[in-house]
């Protein structure tokens, strides 16, 4: 199964975009499905003859067969990782003490690295700079949330190892999905959803890695209310590496080079998600957020700030009050769809609280006016009704899917009321461009 992953047209694609001059060769020979020999030790390796090979079905897998010139190591994972920490104000802060910066540093070169893990690296390095560039964000972040005393150092260069690989299996799906603004069919969800699953197929033949590792990159996008995939984890089914995965990628996207206002956005998303990710982790995260950076320029404004986002913030507290809880009891429907209801009902109970935890309750905003909201608290209040609006409108999805209608079956009138309730105080609120859990759906 992992040669079948491993040899996926998608991933192939990518081999076929580095430069056709890149240097590469075969490290041992290369059979052929009946045992003949395709290809020698020592051979020359091109983008193009990669791509026949892999339609010829060799029995040796080419990506432990291939060396490629100038690949990913431990000394340049540190030298970007050195990068970030110089450039990005986030990781400055985590390595602001000397011994700090050592150890993020020291665990990230001590990532180990199997001939095909460093030859699909590379091919992401090479393809999707940016994309490398975050992996790597999200293991220096997942060492320094996992960094406690008496902290094993193993235990953080496994933690490392599960940042910087925890999407080798995005190589392996269809590569409009890394585009953040495209649109996803059905069936690229279901790929989408799956790519955990193929980072640990790959990765789980290799000794060097341990299962709690393999286990953190298959949570890595598992959220404690138990929204997320591929299992639908919640609560304590996801394991404390992945708490920490879940979150670092989270992180490390949205601090990512061009995202404006990324500590406001960022603190935002964690203050209003404490519902889905570790508490304790967020509590640790959040203070290197919220200081002032005395050296920064005044910044503007963020784009396309909410009109009256006390009104929005109101309107989104009610529709939550008013979902139809009657009918996770009504027993004309089947357990399952009772059942669905239930999960939904304690959704929006989860952002119910949310909004009481955040401050933006009605009661809680009463003595806002118009006037009193310009600058930071007006940007804050945008970007925190925008971020609840995108919550919203997810749970009315997932309501949707759990009632699993039947074609041209309607929806009873409670909950299809209530479903356009929320198209209507959500509908000028969500925007793929500015909604923060928007823009981290598709890591």
């Amino acid at each position: 199964m992992s040669e079948t992953v491993t040899d996926s047209q998608y991933f192939t694609r990518a081999v076929s975009q580095l430069s056709p001059g890149r240097g590469m060769q075969t490290n041992r020979p290369v059979m052929g499905a009946q045992g003949i020999k395709i290809l020698d030790k020592g051979a020359k390796i091109t983008p193009r003859l990669y791509e026949r090979l892999v339609q010829h079905h060799p029995t040796t897998p080419l990506d432990d067969a291939i060396d490629i010139e100038d690949s990913v190591n431990g000394k340049n994972l540190r030298a970007v990782g050195e990068e970030l920490l110089d450039s990005n104000l986030v990781f400055s802060r985590m390595a602001e003490a000397p011994q700090d910066r050592k150890l993020l540093l020291d665990c990230l070169e001590a990532v180990p690295l199997p001939p095909a893990v460093v030859f699909q690296l590379t091919v992401v390095r090479d393809v999707h700079p940016g994309q490398f560039r975050y992996l790597v964000a999200t293991a220096l972040t997942a060492v320094w949330l996992g960094n406690r005393p008496l902290a094993l150092r193993n235990d953080l260069v496994m933690l490392a190892a599960a940042g910087l690989l925890h999407d080798l299996g995005m190589m392996h799906i269809d590569p409009v999905l890394l585009e953040p603004s495209a649109a996803i069919s059905p069936e690229q969800r279901r790929q989408l959803y799956s790519h955990p699953l193929v980072s640990v197929l790959l990765l789980e033949r290799h000794a060097e890695y341990r299962a709690e590792m393999l286990r953190a990159i298959r949570e890595h996008h598992e959220v404690l209310d138990g929204s997320g995939y591929p299992a639908g984890l919640a609560a304590t089914s996801v394991g404390a590496w992945g708490r920490i995965v879940s979150l670092a990628q989270v992180v490390a996207a949205l601090v990512r080079p061009g995202r404006s206002h990324a500590l406001l956005r960022l603190s935002v998303l964690l203050r209003t998600n404490r519902h889905r990710y570790d508490t304790v982790l967020i509590n640790r995260m959040l203070p290197l957020l919220q200081r002032p950076d005395d050296n920064a320029p005044e910044a503007d404004g963020i784009d396309n700030p909410v009109a009256d986002p006390v009104r929005h913030l109101k309107a989104i507290y009610q529709t939550l009050l008013g979902w139809p809880a009657a009918l996770a009891q009504d027993t004309r429907w089947s357990a399952a769809r009772r059942g669905g209801m239930v999960f939904i009902g304690e959704r929006c109970a989860r952002i119910h609280r949310t909004i009481l935890e955040s401050g933006v309750a009605p009661d809680q905003l009463q003595s806002l006016d118009a006037d009193a909201i310009s600058g930071l608290l007006s940007d804050e209040l945008s970007l925190i009704t925008r971020e609840l609006a995108w919550q919203l409108r997810a749970v009315k999805l997932e309501a949707r899917r759990r009632w699993n209608a039947a074609a041209h079956e309607k929806l009873p009138d409670s909950l299809a009321a209530w479903a356009h309730k929320v198209e209507a105080v959500c509908a000028d609120l969500v925007d793929r461009t500015t909604a923060a859990a928007v823009q981290t759906e598709k890591i």
